[in-house]
Parts: structure tokens; C-alpha cells; sequence
């Protein structure tokens, strides 16, 4: 017990972000989790924090954990703390100060494996200091239950309660294997693709596909019916390489198979209306430096790193 209450003095701060993160994440284990921790670690942290007041904060039991009064008016004195703190510790250390600590990112599976992780390794060669947690999924985080700093999104961004800063574009294009054709030409024009099987990307297409001539801006939609529907990109090349259908996806996915002959660009003067690629994260008064610093990163290299692939 001495030893616990002779670092309270020094670790104040450290206790409050433990119960925070508790309250908004809703266990130990998940707080435990988001702090890089462990749940007995935390529970002990919170219970100091307890004694430490001389209050109690929290109702536990097996299933359900509820703030009290006193631990109500306790979590909405201490983020407004650790807002202080943090604008202390970015004042105190200047602008140019490296920032130390662990970022926690979500990124789309098929662009986080591959495009994205190229910006991440600047962010990380540029911020020795910095360890990042990417978190590869496609939904949007629930920010302050996951304990999730920011994430990357592609396809536009709905919600208003969040910011969305535009990074880039991504270009698509409509490909099939060649089997698919059955050594016919290619496909030239859009009216000529309604007439084969299709696979859809449920994410940005079902039943229709929309495709715009990149020189005249004209358009052209046809229903189609998937012989395949999925959630995922790669699914969707898999899928046209072995020869089951048309698909929509990413160019800058696709560049190595059309260049190897896996696959053909379908009606190669049109293509999709473009992805935007969005780093979204939630609004506060005061950005902590390790989210700062990596929005400036990303800002840089994630342009840069779409650019770099084309089509052949």
C-alpha cells in the first residue's frame, strides 16, 4: 500500500487517463487493452485512483460496470484535465517537439496491407518515439469506445460528427479475365459490358455500374445482376482472375495483373468515378502532438503513394 500511495503524486495524471479510458471503452479489459496493459494492472489502478479520492467511482459487477455520482463528475473533471495536460505538454515543448507515445489507426483491409503502409513507415522513421497500433478493418470505429486515435477511409464520409480531411483519390476501373471473353476483342464501350456475368463490390456497387469516358465526360449505367456479391476487394480480383465474372476495383490493385495478363481492362477509355481517401478523426479542442504530426505525414505521403502506381 506505501509503495502504491508514494507514486500517486507523480502519476495522478496516469491513474485519471486508466479511469477514463475504463468509463469510455466500458471494462477493464478493454481499457486494459487500448493502454497496452493488462486488466489486473488496471483494476489496481483504479482502486488506487479510489482511495486516493476517498470515493467510490464505479458500481462493478459480473456483467455491468456503472458510474456513480461521485465517479460521474469525476470522469468530466478529469478529461477536461488531461485536455489541460495535453496542451501543457505541447506548449511547454514547442512545435518541433518529437512526439513519444502509441497511435492507434484503422485502415480499409486491402488498402492497409498494401498502399498505406508505405506512409505509416514515414510516420514511424520520422517519430522514432512513436509505436503504432494499425488495425486493419472497414466499418468506422466507434472513436472513443475503441480508443481509437484516428482512421482511413475510403468512399465518402457521411457523418457529421466526425472530420474527414480528403487525402486522395482513387482511380477504378471495370477488368475481367480474359477467359471471360472467350476470345472475342475487348470490350470498347460500356453498352457492350451489360452483357456479361458480373461480380459486385456490395461496398460501392450492387446492381448497377456506372462508367464515364475520361476524355468527353459522357456516362453510361446498365443493371447487373452479381453472380458474385462480396465486401472485399481482393475477393473481388480473385474472383475475376479465375474467371467468374466483370468486377469495378481500384486500378492501383490491379496494375500487376494487368500487366502479367491475368486480367484485361474492359472498356479502356472509361472508367468509375473515383474513391476519395479520407483520414477521419473525431473534433477536440486540442489535437494530442502523436495525431498532429501523423495527419501531417499522411497529408504528404499518402498522395504521393497513389500517384506512384499506374495503370499500364
Amino acid at each position: 500500500m506505501s509503495n502504491d500511495l508514494s507514486a500517486v503524486g507523480s502519476d495522478r495524471i496516469a491513474l485519471l487517463e486508466t479511469f477514463v479510458r475504463i468509463v469510455e471503452s466500458g471494462s477493464l479489459s478493454a481499457a486494459a487493452a487500448q493502454l497496452g496493459s493488462t486488466q489486473p494492472t488496471v483494476s489496481r489502478r483504479l482502486q488506487l485512483l479510489e482511495r486516493t479520492l476517498g470515493v467510490r467511482l464505479l458500481h462493478r459487477s459480473t456483467h455491468r460496470m456503472n458510474l456513480t455520482e461521485d465517479g460521474t463528475r469525476c470522469y468530466e473533471r478529469a478529461k477536461d484535465l488531461l485536455a489541460g495536460w495535453q496542451m501543457l505538454e505541447s506548449d511547454v515543448r514547442g512545435a518541433d517537439d518529437q512526439p513519444t507515445g502509441h497511435l492507434r489507426v484503422v485502415a480499409p483491409h486491402a488498402f492497409g496491407q498494401q498502399q498505406l503502409v508505405g506512409p505509416v513507415a514515414d510516420y514511424l522513421r520520422r517519430y522514432p518515439r512513436m509505436t503504432v497500433e494499425w488495425l486493419l478493418h472497414d466499418r468506422m470505429p466507434d472513436f472513443i469506445g475503441e480508443g481509437i486515435d484516428c482512421a482511413i477511409r475510403v468512399g465518402e464520409v457521411a457523418d457529421p460528427s466526425v472530420v474527414a480531411l480528403r487525402l486522395a483519390e482513387v482511380p477504378r476501373i471495370a477488368i475481367a479475365a480474359p477467359a471471360l471473353l472467350g476470345g472475342r476483342p475487348v470490350p470498347q464501350h460500356p453498352k457492350e459490358l451489360a452483357e456479361l456475368p458480373w461480380l459486385a463490390l456490395r461496398t460501392f456497387y450492387r446492381d448497377e455500374v456506372t462508367l464515364t469516358h475520361a476524355g468527353t465526360g459522357e456516362t453510361v449505367s446498365f443493371p447487373i445482376r452479381p453472380r458474385l456479391s462480396t465486401d472485399g476487394l481482393q475477393a473481388i480480383r480473385n474472383a475475376a482472375i479465375l474467371g467468374l465474372g466483370a468486377g469495378i476495383g481500384s486500378q492501383w490493385a490491379l496494375v500487376e495483373d494487368l500487366a502479367a495478363g491475368r486480367l484485361v481492362h474492359l472498356a479502356p477509355d472509361w472508367q468509375a468515378s473515383d474513391l476519395p481517401v479520407s483520414l477521419v478523426y473525431p473534433p477536440a479542442r486540442h489535437q494530442p502532438a502523436r495525431l498532429r504530426r501523423f495527419i501531417e505525414v499522411m497529408r504528404v505521403a499518402v498522395p504521393i503513394a497513389f500517384r506512384a502506381v499506374q495503370a499500364p
